[in-house]
């Protein structure tokens, strides 16, 4: 199989490559050239923002290719019209943030989506990018394009910082604020599972929208945090403090605390229907592999993982951890 990688060198397409490459695949990647490409991959440059910046996807044919862009749809729709005489499959690695806000509690991939288009710019909000990308992916390749719309993803390489925060508050010990309820249940997907169905699914020639992500209470709050603690082998003392106190501090839930939200947010992220993808074989790895992978990652660059330049920082400021704790007895 030949694939094509949009972008390839962090968090989500590298999981692509690294994915592809072990399974003996011949991997071609397209981007600026800002990382180095992994090696045995085939690396050709440009800037698909940019006039004329696919220049050098002008030949060349794929059995797939996989396009991760999260800005202006219409970069999306130029790559995709450019190569869908010369490719099989296109997988566009989209969000379950289309769906029209707030979703509910079950929701399938039939759930209504957010109005886009194909020739926006960047100026649209995130879902709208999302949302655009699809019907770009969809108006070049029609069945042939897989629009897999993942949740929260989580693993090595995370340039977000969610897990990686999480890792290292939890590595420095003593009291952690741990925010409830414990039980709360959470979908997430692996990033290397998120990978490996996506390009089990194309080669078999599935196509249309799935929600790739685990089944909700797959984990739990309460397991995902004491897995960080047992990984970082720190001896943490986790301290559950009840939603209600940390939203009065003006904690905002994702941003503040990665993972945990409340209410309709909650209901969005952490409770769609997933039971399509499983049918479909999506597979998931246990939490423990998840983290431990992780953490040994981000030890293994010194303890501070990349991130985004187009997102915001996460994490608690500790003098606001320490006066809940402080609170919470």
């Amino acid at each position: 199989m030949k694939l094509l990688v949009l972008g390839g060198t962090e968090f989500v397409g590298r999981a692509f490559v690294d994915e592809a490459v072990a399974s003996g695949w011949d991997v071609t990647v397209f981007n600026r050239g800002t990382h180095a490409p992994q090696p045995g991959v085939t690396a050709l440059r440009g800037d698909r923002a940019e006039p004329g910046g696919l220049a050098a996807l002008g030949t060349g044919e794929w059995d797939v290719v996989v396009d991760t862009w999260s800005w202006a749809p219409s970069a999306v729709r130029d790559a995709a019209a450019l190569l869908a005489g010369r490719a099989g499959h296109y997988v566009y690695v989209s969000s379950r943030s289309v769906y029209t806000y707030p979703t509910a509690a079950g929701a399938g991939e039939d759930a209504p989506v957010v109005a886009a288009s194909a020739d926006d710019g960047a100026e649209v909000g995130y879902a709208q990018l999302k949302a655009g990308g699809e019907l770009a992916a969809v108006a070049a390749f029609g069945e042939r394009a897989l629009l897999a719309r993942a949740g929260l993803i989580l693993g090595p390489y995370e340039n977000i910082g969610r897990l990686p925060w999480w890792l290292s508050r939890i590595a420095r010990g003593g009291p952690v604020l741990a925010p409830g309820p414990a039980g709360l249940p959470l979908q997430y997907v692996d990033v290397r599972d998120l990978a490996q169905w996506c390009l089990e699914a194309a080669g078999n020639g599935l196509g249309g929208a799935y929600n790739v992500v685990s089944p909700s209470g797959f984990i739990t709050m309460e397991e995902l945090l004491e897995t960080c603690v047992r990984v970082t082998g720190s001896g943490a003392e986790l301290r559950w403090v009840e939603p209600e106190a940390i939203l009065a501090a003006g904690v905002q839930p994702w941003t503040d605390l990665p993972v945990w939200l409340q209410g309709d947010d909650y209901e969005t992220l952490h409770r769609g229907d997933v039971s399509k993808a499983v049918a479909a074989g999506l597979r998931f790895r246990p939490v423990a592999d998840t983290v431990a992978d992780t953490w040994h990652w981000l030890r293994g660059i010194g303890g501070q993982a990349p991130m985004r330049t187009d997102r915001p920082p996460v994490g608690l400021d500790p003098k606001v951890e320490a006066t809940l704790l402080e609170q919470a007895g």
